[in-house]
């Protein structure tokens, strides 16, 4: 199979690289100084599973790609999609797969919405990783899960599924084929979201809410409000997903920080609508109250 990764950060970028160090043919899709370094040097990749690597890969920008691939990995900030649709319209097939991995809720819509060919899956990610400069990616630990399916009124060939779920496995990445995709992929976000949004109020690194600490409490607080949240979507969270988020939090590195978190403190733009904002905004949508989400909306000038 071929594969098109939009986004060449630290999820794409990993995502990427451990399929490229499987044989497979992956083509990156990247912009600015990050597309010069990777054209020039390859990707400098320092993983907690792999080790280290420097891999020649194939890059270029939307403008130059001109293939169609069998699977899309889209790995850009949910505030990018609609500067990526031009991309995915002109590569994707009947046949392709495209598979959002991003930070948020209901992404896949998001995307299916504005597309008309190729199946647009739901799919989600458990990593650490970053750019720590152009053309170098840092995967931190061994957490890297990548958990993907259809929607029930999907019809596609299973085959393809299980497929790709084998050669993802196969590159040594955790993944899972759900039967309950929705569910699982608003778990990641009910993580993603405190881990974020607590992160950013208190300015810490995980080792913080990993200890007992003020930070650790609001963080489990974070978590039931988006379990209330998430019952009131119907979503039906068939288990202890607090206790599955601080298993999630246990495993990061002491110094992990949130994505949303670094853009924060580095000053660009960030995901804090879709992962703090948006929560707050579908909570008064369905008349209910979350104070903590609440709380740190309010704290970070949320406009409603």
């Amino acid at each position: 199979m071929k594969y098109l990764i939009i986004g060449s950060g630290g999820t794409g970028g990993s995502i990427g690289a451990m399929l490229t160090l499987n044989k497979e043919d992956v083509t990156f899709i990247s912009r600015g100084k990050n597309l010069e370094a990777l054209k020039r040097d390859g990707l400098s990749y320092h993983s907690g599973i792999k080790g280290n690597h420097t891999i020649t890969v194939k890059v270029c920008s939307e403008d130059e790609y001109d293939d169609n691939p069998d699977v899309i990995f889209v790995c850009v900030k949910g505030y990018s999609i609609s500067s990526v649709l031009p991309i995915i319209k002109k590569a994707a097939l009947e046949h392709t797969l495209i598979i959002p991995i991003m930070n948020g809720y209901n992404m896949s819509e998001k995307i299916s919405s504005q597309i008309t060919v190729g199946h647009v899956l739901e799919g989600c990610i458990y990593i650490s990783a970053f750019v720590e400069q152009p053309g170098t990616i840092v995967q931190l630990g061994p957490l890297f899960k990548v958990v993907f399916g259809k929607k029930p009124s999907q019809l596609i060939d299973d085959s393809k599924l299980i497929e790709l779920r084998d050669v993802l496995s196969d590159c040594g990445i955790d993944t899972y084929l759900s039967e309950y995709i929705q569910r699982d992929t608003y778990k990641k976000y009910t993580f993603i979201s405190a881990y974020a949004a607590c992160g950013a109020y208190y300015d810490i690194e995980a080792i913080v809410m990993q200890e007992d600490t003020a930070a650790r409490k609001t963080f489990i607080k974070l978590c039931e409000e988006m379990n209330i949240l998430g019952h009131t979507l119907n979503i039906n969270l068939d288990d202890d997903s607090v206790t599955a988020n601080l298993n999630v939090l246990a495993s990061l590195t002491p110094d992990t920080t949130a994505s949303m978190q670094k853009d924060m403190k580095a000053g660009r733009k960030t995901e804090i609508d879709g992962l703090v904002f948006e929560v707050v905004k579908l909570a008064k949508q369905h008349d209910i109250s979350l104070p903590t989400y609440e709380k740190i909306a309010d704290y970070f000038r949320y406009d409603n």
